[in-house]
């Protein structure tokens, strides 16, 4: 199952890692699919706390991921960095 339909049946909390990295990469190349992508981005990093923050330039070096992609992937992350800023305010 693609990792988006997954997540509209079974819920974002279904979702593996890569397949969550897979929505945002969006697409693939001829010979291998978003899923691929970000497999090879977490096989690379580790995890996503290590992946998270990297400089675009390490991100691109990635099979599958150019600058638009690397791009995405930063304002996730920067997106999640300031949910938990303002979650950590309000406390």
């Amino acid at each position: 199952m693609k990792p988006g339909r997954r997540l509209v049946e079974l819920g974002a909390s279904a979702c593996s890692d890569a397949e969550i990295l897979a929505i945002l990469i969006g697409s693939g190349g001829a010979s291998f699919s978003a899923l691929d992508c970000a497999r090879d981005l977490l096989g690379r990093f580790g995890t996503l706390s290590e992946l998270m923050g990297r400089p675009l330039g390490e991100l691109a070096c990635v099979r599958g991921i150019k600058a638009a992609r690397a791009v995405r992937i930063a304002a996730a992350y920067e997106l999640s960095r300031r949910l938990i800023e303002q979650l950590h305010q309000s406390a």
